[in-house]
């Protein structure tokens, strides 16, 4: 097991990763603006008082648990290819198995849902994404939701990582992928803008230190859930509200999208 010295980002795919992921979807209020703005945008879609939903790459399962306790007659399980995730989400009792996003072990038109969030900028640079949006259309009822969030390009401007398979996207290259897999997009921009650029100087110090490329989760839990995390939370919810709204922002760090099956 690889230790994580103070101040340096675990590798992607250990377990110090996957457990820092865990303290930060606790305790960010980055984490917590994030589900904010999906509660935002899945009101948009008018989902079904019950349904089945998928949650392609669902990690330790804290999106599965979100989504249940929004929707509570909704039936909710996960697939993912990180044991280490999985063995925490089971120890919660989630219905979860250990599965790729690039072949997923569910039936055609099989689910009304299918969440993905930071999972299509991991996938195998030659293709990857575009053959797991085409199997999330597959196992989706026609007039189904997909709700996809992934990194957008900014500055300082990230290259494709070929060994950790990272990459970042434009909005016109992750609206050309979903659109050629047969999704209508209902809505696809950034958010993440003002906040975002408190990121460019640790950004731009891993890039000094490590090169260029993905330098892992740079962030660190930090316990505080005062004024300021209410107000970076808040701030981050009205950008994610001018989203839904139709509102496009030139600037920002994180892309969502959603879709409908035709």
């Amino acid at each position: 097991m690889q230790s994580t010295q103070e101040g340096e980002a675990p590798h992607i795919f250990t377990p110090e990763y996957y457990a820092r992921l865990r303290d930060l979807e606790a305790t960010s209020w980055w984490n917590e603006a994030m589900r904010d703005i999906a509660g935002v945008l899945l009101k948009r879609a008018r989902l079904a008082d019950a349904g089945a939903m998928l949650d392609a790459g669902c990690g330790s399962g804290q999106t599965i648990s979100w989504f249940l306790d929004q929707h509570p007659r909704w039936n909710a399980f996960g697939v993912d290819v990180a044991t280490d995730g999985l063995q925490v989400a089971r120890r919660g009792l989630l219905p979860v198995c250990c599965a790729s996003t690039l072949r997923l072990p569910l039936a055609d038109d099989s689910v009304d849902v299918v969440l993905s969030l930071d999972v299509l900028q991991h996938l195998p640079l030659e293709g990857g994404d575009a053959i797991a949006v085409t199997e999330f259309f597959r196992v989706m009822r026609r007039g189904g939701t997909l709700l996809i969030r992934t990194n957008a390009q900014s500055f300082p401007r990230t290259p494709e990582d070929k060994e950790f398979s990272f990459r970042k996207y434009q909005p016109k290259d992750l609206r050309r992928r979903l659109s050629v897999a047969g999704f209508d997009i209902l809505t696809l921009g950034r958010c993440n803008a003002l906040l975002g650029l408190a990121e460019i100087p640790r950004e731009l110090a891993a890039a000094r230190k490590l090169g260029g490329g993905y330098h892992g989760v740079l962030a660190e839990p930090h316990r505080d859930f005062g004024i300021v995390h209410k107000l970076k939370r808040g701030w981050l919810e009205l950008e994610g509200r001018a989203l839904a709204a139709g509102l496009s922002l030139p600037l920002g760090r994180t892309l969502f999208a959603l879709c409908r099956k035709r």
